[in-house]
């Protein structure tokens, strides 16, 4: 997951007015092939788990291509189909609830709202260390980079900042977000390459074995691969562009074509960092929090440069800070969306004048400083990094295996919904694509849950019970809390269209031979509820029942125990799942 996607999210994701609108001018706007290249590789790139990687050296670039393979290019296809069949705001929560109803919907939502949480402090930690290293004593500042008192500092004071940040609204930080991709990103990036390959081509020794017969990894050591399952969080993201599929001239030949280039740029640039790392840095002294700080350092005394090295770790710094800010209010809102269609209590669909739900963002806040004393109890900060960045890609990875199977199933369940864009190669081309995603999820989902041999993590025992326990516990969270809705929870104020399958009045899962477009039933849907509250005043029957009208709520299978008319608004798209949002 990049930090710079922040920026890409930051417009609409703020609050609530935004959700992802969009005029019909920009819907009508033509992106190019390579305009929307660009924008996947800036969603997706990010150089702060490159030195996880170069961990295996040349055999590195297996591991990229493999998981652009079977996770990247699936992800991308697979959410195009999905973003152009089922276009209103919803992202991930809307293409699940479709196929399997609300409950999982919300499951899925859920996992990217705790999963963004969770990885608050890994980023962080990788902001504290450059902070440390903006110093000009590097012996001092690998001591800082190293000191869990600092490192939690810096964590809960950013974070806590951010959230306050966060109060004031997306216009409170947008114009930093937006800057802060590139220049904390982007720029170091091109300048990390450039630096490492010329040290290697300059002649140096590179502190990694050179040869064609180290591109293979070394199957018979388990343990390489269980390091390497965070490659597939990497390319997280990507799908928060294929709601733009609709702008591409021509999707069905271009949008492939974009997202193939994107790929591999993308796996060009991770590719080219991480063996640049692995140049300078012996693997022996590779650390996931600070390797990333010293290969810059030696690149730069290196060239003659060393003091632009705390201006580099100030980049980078930049580039965190812009990033948490953006996420700080992104995930949250979209989960205040959600709950306001009756999914969470009103205690935490509390907004303030800004429209940010504020309990929410609090909640979040506390957690994050709950997860911040990880690195008081883990032996290293290393350890904690390590095992908060693993937590994270399991719950990321629940979301993505629903967002797989939703795509296969609804394939079946909703076979002649009109679909702009449609997987190449008909259902067989759907069960590739899906099924190659699904099980390159769930084989990294697995491999996440076993300790790497390259990490001190204490006890393994320790690592794989905190990883089930807090996995196990935040996934049964949302489950309990759906079970436990109440009618009362829905906002009549609430803007958010009901599932296909509500609006023509069948189950969601059973076989539906509809073949009307989700834009058109939206319509109806927006004029029946406008209406709605003008019949209940005359007698009528109140919007929401079953009356052979749609239900105006967007609370799944309890839609018909909750009336009251709903304000008529216009639905747009929404960004996708791994964007700032899900609504």
């Amino acid at each position: 997951m990049s930090d710079s996607t922040a920026s890409a999210a930051s417009t609409g994701a703020g609050s609530p007015a935004g959700n992802g609108r969009v005029s019909r001018a920009k819907q009508n706007a033509t992106i190019t092939v390579g305009a929307l290249a660009v924008m996947n590789i800036v969603a997706v790139v990010s150089l702060r788990g490159l030195p996880a990687e170069a961990e295996y050296g040349l055999s590195s670039i297996f591991y990229y291509v493999f998981a652009a393979l079977v996770f990247l290019i699936p992800v991308s296809i697979v959410a195009a189909e999905l973003a152009t069949g089922w276009p209103e705001t919803g992202g991930v929560f809307r293409w699940v609830g479709e196929a399997f109803g609300p409950r999982w919907a919300f499951l899925a939502m859920f996992m990217l709202f705790i999963e963004v949480t969770i990885w608050f402090p890994t980023v962080l930690t990788f902001g504290a260390v450059s902070l440390a290293y903006t110093g000009t004593d590097q012996n001092i500042d690998a001591q800082l980079s190293g000191n869990k008192a600092f490192v939690l500092a810096v964590v809960l004071v950013v974070y806590w900042l951010a959230t306050f940040i966060a109060f004031r609204g997306a216009a409170a930080f947008s114009k930093v977000a937006q800057w802060g991709g590139i220049v904390g990103t982007l720029i170091p990036a091109g300048i990390l390459v450039v630096l490492g390959f010329s040290y290697y081509f300059a002649g140096n020794t590179p502190q990694i074995k050179m040869g064609w017969g180290e591109l293979v990894p070394d199957f018979s050591n388990f343990s390489n691969v269980v390091l390497a399952a965070s490659i597939f969080l990497f390319y997280a993201g990507m799908e928060m562009n294929a709601i733009h599929v609709r702008d591409v001239k021509n999707p069905t030949r271009n949008y492939p074509l974009a997202v193939l280039i994107a790929a591999a740029g993308t796996v060009v640039i991770f590719v080219l960092g991480t063996l640049a790392i692995a140049f300078v840095v012996p693997q022996a002294d590779i650390n996931l929090t600070q390797s990333l700080l010293t290969s810059y350092n030696d690149m730069f005394e290196w060239a003659g440069i060393g003091w632009a090295s705390p201006i580099v770790a100030a980049m980078l710094l930049i580039g965190v800070l812009a990033g948490v800010v953006t996420w700080v209010a992104g995930p949250s809102s979209g989960l205040l969306a959600v709950g306001r269609a009756g999914y969470l209590p009103r205690f935490w669909q509390h907004t303030n004048k800004h429209g940010m739900g504020t309990h929410i963002l609090l909640f979040q806040a506390f957690m994050v400083t709950a997860l911040g004393v990880v690195y008081v109890v883990l032996p290293s900060v290393q350890a904690a990094y390590q095992i908060l960045s693993q937590l994270t890609v399991i719950l990321y990875l629940v979301m993505y295996l629903l967002m797989f199977a939703a795509a296969i199933y609804l394939r079946y369940s909703q076979p002649n919904r009109p679909r702009p864009y449609r997987v190449p190669g008909g259902d067989l081309g759907m069960w590739i694509f899906g099924g190659v995603g699904f099980l390159g999820s769930l084989m990294a989902f697995v491999f996440s849950f076993i300790p790497p041999d390259q990490i001190s993590v204490g006890s393994p025992a320790t690592y794989v019970g905190i990883l089930v326990g807090s996995a196990v516990l935040l996934i049964i969270a949302p489950l309990v809390i759906y079970a436990l809705r109440k009618p009362h929870w829905k906002d009549p104020q609430a803007e958010f269209v009901p599932f296909t399958w509500q609006l023509e009045h069948v189950h969601p899962g059973t076989v539906n031979e509809s073949s009307t477009t989700t834009a058109e039933l939206s319509e109806t849907w927006e004029e029946t509820a406008g209406n709605a509250p003008k019949a209940a005043a005359a007698g009528g029957t109140p919007a929401g029942k079953h009356t052979g009208k749609p239900s105006a709520t967007g609370a799944g299978s309890r839609g018909s125990e909750q009336g009251g008319g709903t304000r008529v608004h216009r639905p747009h798209p929404g960004p996708a799942a791994g964007g700032s949002s899900a609504v």
